[in-house]
């Protein structure tokens, strides 16, 4: 039986397994209860459960006498959007994004399009516990509305458009590849390419066909694309996860990028027009982001590992731009959302305005080793592992930076060592980045040792 994760990010697990009709009916009716009766939003990632899990939360909020608006498969930065701009007590996204197939989940979203935080999601969990739900009276059920999600893509659309130079990208005739991994963007990056004037080369464009590959956008799930990006000469090839959240990059030249420098290239775009200002990004994001901060003269603020933190931090600090080294990007004057339809646009502007390529811009960026490993452990000792870690490297890296916010992060110059319990699988995460392979596979080695691994 493969547990449930309850966290920062969500509800999700196995579906037929932990993630249940029930347990789907229930978070929602918990969710109705902390964020009260108004008009909420729902929506999937097209994943083969995601009707099923849908109806189910639907079911959760009808009976606590939300006023419930379906848009059906839309991409979750597009619901926030929406949210937000709506006067809508909040919404709940049916994705479990970067996931594979067998796996669904619920994100819980706030009236101002934020995730709920971790004081938020404590009282969610403390509702959904208590079993205590506000239900309404037969006579105060409102019906259904099913509005399809056309108008929340259209409108987000047209707000990355607007902040891009739309004649210049034209001009630039740009040929580009996307994957969208028969997810929630697989008519929407389309559509956004369209109105950029791109030469598109789509591929597993069928919004409830089966997943091709694994959604997330990393080296071994991008073969296809870079494949395209060859044999095509694309400008550019990018992948997105089913919910639209995160971006992976295939160079010009046919390289993909790694995870983290989805952010670092998005950074170094804005801070060579944008010197100064702030970044904020997550404890575990390579520290490539630090070096190209520092030479722009830019600071840069670290947090927990989850979107929520991240975007927090950044509405509260005022950041120029944020995100994760999981391909997330979040662009305040657009909203604060990881956005991967947004990052891709960002990019594409990039190379019409410089006429340079995504492979020059990616080869300014300084070069970090990042490994990661993770740790399958019994779900019940994962928290032991990680106090085992934590008293460990207190004890035994004192010559180390030792940040006890999120597991334990060890930090020398130039390398560091992260170990840290997954918010979405049962895994402990293993991280570990230096300026030589030897010198991570060291870190890797010692967080395995922390953790009795």
């Amino acid at each position: 039986m493969n547990p449930l994760k309850i966290g920062i990010t969500g509800v999700r697990g196995v579906v037929g397994e932990t993630f249940t009709p029930h347990l789907v009916a229930q978070f929602a009716e918990a969710f109705a209860t902390c964020v009260g009766r108004g008009k909420v939003y729902i929506c999937d990632d097209a994943r083969r459960s995601g009707s099923m899990a849908r109806g189910a939360a639907i079911s959760g909020l009808l009976a606590a006498g939300c006023k419930t608006y379906d848009l059906g498969v839309c991409p979750i930065p597009s619901m926030q959007r929406t949210i937000a701009a709506s006067g809508a007590v909040g919404g709940i996204a049916v994705s479990a994004g970067h996931n594979s197939e067998d796996w669904n989940a619920l994100k819980f979203i706030r009236a101002d399009g934020f995730y709920f935080n971790a004081r938020e999601a404590d009282e969610l969990l403390d509702v959904y516990h208590a079993g205590e739900f506000e239900r309404a009276g037969w006579d105060k059920i409102v019906p259904l509305e099913k509005t399809g999600s056309s108008g929340a893509v259209s409108e987000h659309i047209a707000a990355i458009v607007g902040m891009t130079d739309v004649r210049r990208i034209k001009k630039a005739g740009l040929k580009v590849a996307v994957d969208t991994c028969n997810g929630a963007c697989s008519e929407a990056a389309s559509e956004l390419l369209d109105a950029l004037g791109c030469k598109t080369v789509a591929i597993n464009a069928e919004p409830g066909e089966p997943f091709p590959h694994d959604p997330e956008p990393n080296a071994a799930n991008m073969r296809q694309t870079r494949s395209i990006v060859r044999a095509v000469g694309c400008d550019a090839g990018f992948m997105l996860d089913t919910a639209g959240e995160r971006l992976g990059i295939v160079t010009d030249d046919g390289t993909i990028l790694p995870e983290d420098y989805t952010l670092a290239l998005c950074v170094s775009i804005w801070l060579s027009s944008n010197p100064g200002g702030l970044v904020v990004t997550n404890l575990s994001t390579t520290g490539a982001i630090d070096a190209v901060a520092k030479k722009h003269k830019a600071s840069v603020m670290r947090t927990r590992i989850g979107q929520a933190y991240v975007a927090e931090a950044a509405a509260k600090h005022k950041a120029a731009i944020a995100g994760e080294g999981s391909g997330g990007v979040i662009f305040p004057r657009l909203h604060y959302a990881c956005d991967g339809m947004a990052a891709m646009a960002f990019i594409l502007d990039f190379i019409a305005r410089t006429g340079s390529t995504v492979s020059a811009a990616a080869a300014a960026i300084p070069k970090f080793v990042t490994l990661k490993k993770n740790a399958q452990l019994d779900f019940s000792v994962i928290h032991r592992a990680i106090h085992h870690a934590r008293t460990e490297a207190k004890t035994r890296y004192s010559n180390a930076n030792v940040d006890l916010s999120d597991g334990v992060k060890l930090g020398w110059a130039n390398s560091w060592l992260h170990i840290r319990p997954s918010n979405t699988e049962p895994i402990i995460r293993v991280m570990a980045e230096a300026r030589s392979e030897k010198r991570a596979r060291e870190l890797i080695a010692i967080g395995e040792e922390l953790i009795g691994g």
